[in-house]
Parts: structure tokens; C-alpha cells; sequence
């Protein structure tokens, strides 16, 4: 297969004759892995091509572009658009499990597929827990480091049961926004494991591996980058296009997969699986010769989304550095919540488009509406709210925004002392504090009782990651108002202890940027009883104090139960102050607990201490 197929480009003419041979084709011939559709999906569906053929409504791939979703087509954009307008093929998005979560970097593909499943494509979520034991090369210069395999095992369980999670919250919106319902929707969540577990590395190269070309191979991005700027190539990343074509080929084959989505990274994948699809229907005698351009009924086809930055040219889906994760369990839907809140203004009409099922002519009335009054930011929560919907469903998307407004109700200046003593009733009558912590990272084994090892695992990765500094800890199930209540020792509370104070909230990274924070004033505290007589319970924020190391962390308990801390304007964190013994024996730890015990012992001073 020539490699000019991939380029982008104008078709040949597609003939009236094989445009109804196409559909006078059933759609339980041998790609097709659904059962056979009822006479009334059929009839649906010819009536919305002919709406396409006659330019009265959009086609999917016009609806793909026009929400930002399409970067290059692979196979050739009119042919890709014909024949998505006159079959119903399958189409997937693969994810290999590095991490045990999604983060919101990898919605861009996910979300394109999920717009095809709604207009009756058959979409494929694929896990690589095969491939992922290989490694994708795609945009390193450096091999990924080796997982052990219960750290895979680990994070295949967690990614998996969260596209289980997303894919039904699709299925919610898809009915909360009204989609047409006489569209036939069928979706798969596959794991290349269960095929490449027994596949022989004879088999894969007798078939497949004879059609892959070494300079092709060769000229890939990935490869010239290894070479010229990195450390070299492994063999076995090498070869990971192998198998990752050889997963296609098997959906091809097996459920009628004829598209591939993948980020802008994975064109030369995507590119050398069309290859191996086309070289392994000629050994298998599925395609009926070389008639010029590969006939476009049965022919594999790629799309990618392109890379996505803010207007400022910062990478999507990073916050101060790291990831941005989906897991509820790793990043809490408050928080979720508020990284999309925080969109600028010049983004979020896009993102809008991207991230949500809201239809286009309901975003530019949003947005009409945005401009009368941006200080609303009526547009950044809407989009906030549909991307925790999509993330963690209705109910936590519902209470993320409703805790943004208690929270907020009076401005960012002041705080509730009514919805603190909520959150820390609800966080009181919790049997098992321990299940509210994390240990220090990244030792990951025996400091806790009483806890999921996966959730162990999971907020010990977001720790260790420093996911978002203020939601390394958090666990939105637990709190009615969506924050976690952070429990420390009241040993903790020394003169001059700010900067430990707000690493083992894990507000900050280190003691040391704790400091730096502090003196330029980017660090808050709740000041008790600065409540108006008009409205006491709203209290006040203020900077701590410059001098803090001649501050009695103490003075600002509220309630003489719990500091509450915030950097920047929104990530806040809640201390719970209990007594040493309560919290050794209920196995608690905090970020830096065991330096700060041997110092202890040790009989520091206290400088050294804090």
C-alpha cells in the first residue's frame, strides 16, 4: 500500500454503481458484530444519508470539524467522509494504562468517539494492557521506566473500571441531551491483553510482520527523535506499531473496526495500522486485487484531534506542571470543577465545543450571554459542570457546584464558618479516619489499615505526581461539600510551623516553597471571629503573616478545631487538629510525618523541627 494514501488529499470519483452496491449490503455481513437492526434503525439510517447526500444536514465528519476535533485524515478526507455518511462502521480509541487514570489531556480523542457512538457508529474503547507492557515510543526521548507487574495489574483495574464509569455517563448525557433515540447505539470496552496473550512472536511475524517495511519503520518521527536527540531505541519499542497494528487487524477482522482516533502523536501508528490492515486482507483474501485506490467500503481509515493549548500557549490538561486526573479518587470533582472554572475567557467557547455534548447553537447563545457580563463566568460553569458530569456523573457535578457556591456565596474574601462546621461534622462521624489520608510518598506498602490497596495506590500516585497541589488528598465521596478534611497532629501546630503546616496539607511540594509562598504573600488563613456583627459567620481571609516564623499557628484555630488554608483563589484546604495519641493510634500520616517524628526524637529544636 503506497504511503501517499495517508497524505490527505482529494479522492477519485465514487461511482453511482457502488454506492448501491454498498447498500444493498446487509449489515450482518462478516465485519459487522452486532446482531441484525431492526427495519426502523435501517430506515433511520438511509433517511439521514440522503438528508447528508442532499446537503441538508451536516455529515459526521463536517460535525467532527466543525467542533475542533479533526487535525489529519489518514486515507483521504472525502473518502473518509462518504463512507461514514454511507456505513455504519466501527471505529475505536486505544489507551495503554501507564498511569491508573485518565487525565483530561486524553479526552480530546475520547470525546470524538463518543460523538460517533451518539450518531450510531460502533465505538471501541481499547485498554493496551498488552501493549502496555512494551511501551509507546510516540513524542520521547527516552524509554518509559518499567512498571512492576502488580503496579500494571493495579493500574489496568483502576483505567478500566473508569471507562466503564465514562462510557455510562455518556449514555446519560446522550438522553439528558436529547439525541435522536431511533439511532441504534452499540459501544465495547476491549483489552488487547485478551489476543496478544496467546498470539507467537511466529505467527506475528510470518503474517504481519512480512508486509511491515524496515525504512518506513525507519522514517517514523518517534524513531528519528530516539536517534538524533535521545538515548536509542529498544528493540521491543521498536515493534511496538507491531502489535499496536495487530490489534486493529483483529478488530478489523473480528467487529468491522475500519477507523482509528488517536492525539496527533499517534499518526505514524495510525498510519503503518493502515498498512498492516491492507497487507493482511491480501493474505487472508479479503481484498479482490489492486485496482488503483483501495476501495473506500472496505478500506482503514485514521483521524487524529490535534494537540490542544490555551490561548496562552500553555499544554491542556497541566496544572502547574502536572496532570490533570479523572479519577474521583485521585482528583476530587470540586477541584475538577475548579480547574475548568478557571478557563480564560479566549478558551472557553472552544472547550465548549470539545468537552461537552452541548449543542453548537446553545453555545453561541451562552456565549452571547458571557459577553453582557463576563464576571459571571456564566460559560466557565457551565463548562465546568458537564466535564464533572462526564467525569463523575450528574450527582457529583451537581455538588461540586453547589459547594463552589457556599463556598464562594460571599466572595472570595471571606469563607462560611456554617459550611465548615458541616464539613467537619460530616468528617467527624466517619468511622474510619484512616480511610481519609494518604501515607507519605512513594511508599506505597504498610502504613495504612483499613483500605482498598487500588485506592491506596491511586492517591499515593496523585501524591507523588503532586497532581494539583491542593487535591492530592481529597476524596469527594466523603465530604458533603466536596472538600476532604486534611486530620494532623496538634504537635504539628509549633511557633513558626506555617511552611510544614502547608505541606502536610499538601498545599504546597516542600517546606521550602511553603517559605517562598508565604513571604510573597500567596498563602491564606481563616481569621476566627472576623465575622461582621451584620453576618458573623462569614470570616475573612488574610495573607499569613511574613514574620510567621514568630507566629503561634494556634491563634488561628476556628473553633479550636481546624485551620483552613488556600493558595491562589480557590484551592483551599481544611486542617482537623486532633491529639498525638489519637492520631498514632488510628495509624494517620501526613507529607513529611516521619522526618518530622525522628526530629522530634531526636530532640531538635525547634527551628529545626518546623
Amino acid at each position: 500500500m503506497s504511503l501517499s494514501r495517508h497524505l490527505p488529499r482529494n479522492r477519485s470519483y465514487v461511482c453511482q454503481s457502488c454506492i448501491q452496491k454498498i447498500r444493498r449490503q446487509p449489515y450482518t455481513a462478516k465485519h459487522n458484530p452486532r446482531q441484525p437492526l431492526k427495519a426502523s434503525y435501517d430506515g433511520a439510517w438511509e433517511k439521514k444519508a440522503q438528508s447528508i447526500r442532499s446537503g441538508a444536514q451536516q455529515s459526521m465528519l463536517e460535525i467532527l470539524e466543525e467542533r475542533g476535533f479533526v487535525k489529519d485524515v489518514a486515507g483521504g478526507q472525502k473518502a473518509l467522509d462518504w463512507l461514514l455518511t454511507e456505513k455504519r462502521i466501527g471505529v475505536y480509541v486505544g489507551v495503554d494504562p501507564t498511569a491508573p487514570s485518565l487525565h483530561v489531556g486524553h479526552l480530546l480523542p475520547l470525546m470524538a468517539l463518543y460523538w460517533m457512538y451518539i450518531h450510531g457508529f460502533y465505538a471501541v474503547t481499547l485498554l493496551g494492557g498488552g501493549t502496555v507492557q512494551i511501551g509507546d515510543p510516540s513524542g520521547r526521548t527516552s524509554a518509559r521506566k518499567r512498571q512492576t507487574s502488580d503496579i500494571q495489574l493495579m493500574n489496568v483495574e483502576s483505567m478500566k473500571g473508569q471507562l466503564k464509569r465514562l462510557w455510562g455517563n455518556v449514555r446519560a448525557l446522550d438522553t439528558k441531551h436529547q439525541f435522536s433515540q431511533v439511532v441504534d447505539r452499540r459501544f465495547a470496552l476491549l483489552n488487547n491483553w485478551e489476543w496478544l496473550q496467546g498470539l507467537s512472536a511466529v505467527e506475528l511475524m510470518k503474517d504481519l510482520g512480512s508486509g511491515m517495511r524496515l525504512g518506513t519503520m525507519l522514517s517514523r518521527d518517534s524513531v528519528k527523535l530516539r536517534m538524533e536527540n535521545g538515548d536509542g531505541m529498544a528493540i521491543s519499542e521498536f515493534c511496538y506499531p507491531l502489535f499496536q497494528a495487530f490489534d486493529w487487524w483483529k478488530m478489523f477482522s473480528d467487529k468491522g473496526v475500519q477507523l482509528q482516533i488517536g492525539g496527533s502523536d499517534q499518526y505514524g501508528n495510525i498510519c503503518a495500522g493502515m498498512d498492516a490492515v491492507g497487507h493482511m486482507r491480501k493474505i487472508y483474501g479479503e481484498d479482490e486485487g489492486d485496482q488503483g485506490d483501495e476501495d473506500p467500503r472496505t478500506a482503514a481509515f485514521g483521524l487524529t484531534t490535534p494537540l490542544l493549548t490555551s490561548s496562552s500557549g500553555e499544554k491542556f490538561g497541566k496544572s502547574a506542571g502536572n496532570a490533570v486526573w479523572l479519577d474521583q479518587e485521585m482528583l476530587n470533582s470540586f477541584d475538577l470543577y475548579q480547574y475548568f472554572l478557571r478557563t480564560a475567557d479566549d478558551d472557553v467557547e472552544r472547550y465548549l465545543k470539545l468537552f461537552t455534548f452541548i449543542p453548537i447553537r446553545q453555545i453561541e447563545l451562552v456565549m452571547l450571554q458571557q459577553k453582557k457580563d463576563a464576571s459571571k463566568r456564566i460559560a466557565q460553569h457551565l463548562l465546568a459542570k458537564e466535564v464533572v458530569e462526564l467525569a463523575h456523573g450528574a450527582f457529583e457535578a451537581k455538588r461540586a457546584e453547589v459547594a463552589h457556591k457556599e463556598t464562594f456565596s460571599q466572595g472570595t474574601g471571606t469563607y462560611s464558618l456554617s459550611v465548615l462546621r458541616k464539613i467537619l461534622q460530616e468528617a467527624s462521624s466517619k468511622p474510619n479516619p484512616s480511610e481519609q489520608t494518604i501515607s507519605e510518598p512513594p511508599k506505597f506498602a504498610g502504613r495504612l489499615r483499613n483500605i482498598n490497596p487500588l485506592t491506596t495506590y491511586k492517591k499515593e500516585y496523585a501524591a507523588l505526581a503532586n497532581v494539583q497541589s491542593s487535591s492530592s488528598t481529597i476524596d469527594a465521596k466523603k465530604a458533603d461539600a466536596s472538600f476532604e478534611v486534611t486530620i494532623i497532629p496538634r504537635s504539628v501546630l509549633q511557633v513558626g510551623s506555617f511552611s510544614r503546616i502547608l505541606y502536610a496539607a499538601g498545599l504546597v511540594r516542600s517546606r521550602s516553597e511553603g517559605r517562598r509562598l508565604i513571604q510573597h504573600q500567596g498563602a491564606y488563613i481563616v481569621v476566627p471571629g472576623s465575622g461582621s456583627l451584620e453576618n458573623p459567620f462569614s470570616l475573612k481571609w488574610e495573607p499569613i503573616p511574613q514574620n510567621f516564623a514568630e507566629i503561634d499557628p494556634t491563634q488561628y484555630l476556628v473553633d479550636w478545631e481546624a485551620l483552613v488554608l488556600r493558595i491562589g483563589k480557590s484551592k483551599i484546604k481544611i486542617c482537623r487538629v486532633i491529639n498525638d495519641n489519637d492520631f498514632e493510634r488510628e495509624g494517620l500520616s501526613y507529607p513529611g510525618y516521619e522526618e518530622f517524628k525522628e526530629k522530634c526524637a531526636a530532640g531538635g529544636t525547634s527551628s529545626e523541627v518546623r
